[in-house]
């Protein structure tokens, strides 16, 4: 009975999967870049299709499992990479000629609920929260950094309120020992103690040392820039982000490139201003109730798309306008 109800526990529901198979429209055939690969949700469903390929990427080698099934059944079919998804700049020529490029930007449920992993502020002991191929992890930065780079940690990737106070107590309690979990999820509590509250109280620190210690916000910019790089004209992005930065970024690079550019002194001649992107839409999708009322966690699920028009390019303004968050993630050459 046990392992029955830990099977449920662990069961994976791919966010957004019909909406994203729709978009796609893997049944034409074609190669299909799953830069998130998981649980293998998404390619399963892809490689459903006898004329269809998938790459995948994950950097958690707990994909690897995944990987290799899926490997197993469909053969020369599937191809894994154990790198970043901003890696997909290194695919040769001849495994170019794909239809559609998805990224699932959240944590599937197996991965919060590895202890080892330190993803989740449910459990005791040593914080962790390297996702693989990584130098730092939480437990190095809320140890080490001073006062000042923490907090804008919080304040920039938490988007936390009480970033001040918080670190504060860090920095009194860490003078003590080092600070593990449990002792993270202790200050948060006392400082936010009479604070009314949607979320677990320590969900925006904990998402904010998940995107330092990954990188996640360059990790990001550089995926979709390189994904634009890789994939024909034709070529479908899509894009499946959980938190309002992600979201806000993936808006910005869609919105910005899918209308008509003026072209400036410090765009080369080549580029001539044309749109990059055709929108279909400009609102995202997001998960309906039934899916909600299965898969809780999907809640703040959105899914953006775009379809590439062009192949001149320039993303100087794209990495401009996120400079601040990318100087943030600089603060790890601190540690």
């Amino acid at each position: 009975m046990t392992a029955t109800i830990k099977q449920e526990k662990e069961k994976h529901f791919p966010v957004l999967l019909d909406e994203l198979i729709s978009i796609i429209s893997p049944h034409y055939g074609g190669t299909f870049i799953d830069c998130t690969l998981g649980h293998g949700g998404y390619s399963l469903k892809i490689l459903e299709e006898k004329t269809n390929k998938v790459i995948a990427f994950d950097r958690d080698t707990e994909a690897l499992k995944i990987a290799n099934q899926l490997k197993l059944k469909f053969k020369n079919r599937f191809t894994f990479k154990n790198d970043k998804f901003s890696e997909i700049i290194s695919l040769n020529n001849s495994e170019k000629k794909i239809k559609g490029i998805i990224f699932d930007l959240g944590y599937s449920s197996s991965q919060i609920n590895d202890p080892n992993k330190g993803l989740s502020f449910n459990f005791e002991g040593k914080l962790n929260m390297k996702m693989g191929i990584n130098n730092i992890s939480a437990h190095e930065t809320i140890n080490n950094l001073d006062a000042k780079n923490l907090k804008n940690i919080f304040t920039y990737f938490g988007e936390e309120t009480y970033a001040k106070l918080i670190v504060k107590k860090i920095c009194q309690m860490r003078k003590e020992k080092n600070l593990l979990t449990e002792d993270l999820v202790q200050i948060i509590n006392i400082v936010k103690k009479n604070k009314k509250k949607k979320i677990h109280n320590a969900t925006k620190v904990f998402q904010a040392l998940r995107i330092f210690v990954n990188q996640e916000i360059s990790e990001l910019i550089n995926g979709l820039v390189n994904s634009f790089k890789v994939i024909p004209v034709g070529g479908i992005i899509a894009v499946v982000t959980f938190h309002s930065i992600e979201d806000k970024i993936v808006k910005y690079f869609f919105k910005n490139y899918s209308e008509k550019l003026n072209p400036s002194r410090y765009i080369p001649n080549s580029f001539k201003g044309d749109k990059l992107f055709k929108l279909i839409r400009k609102k995202p999708i997001t998960p309906t109730f039934k899916e909600i009322k299965i898969n809780p966690r999907s809640r703040s699920a959105k899914l953006r798309y775009a379809i590439k028009v062009s192949n001149q390019s320039d993303f100087s303004e794209f990495f401009k306008k996120f400079d601040y968050l990318l100087k943030v993630e600089t603060l790890i050459n601190k540690l």
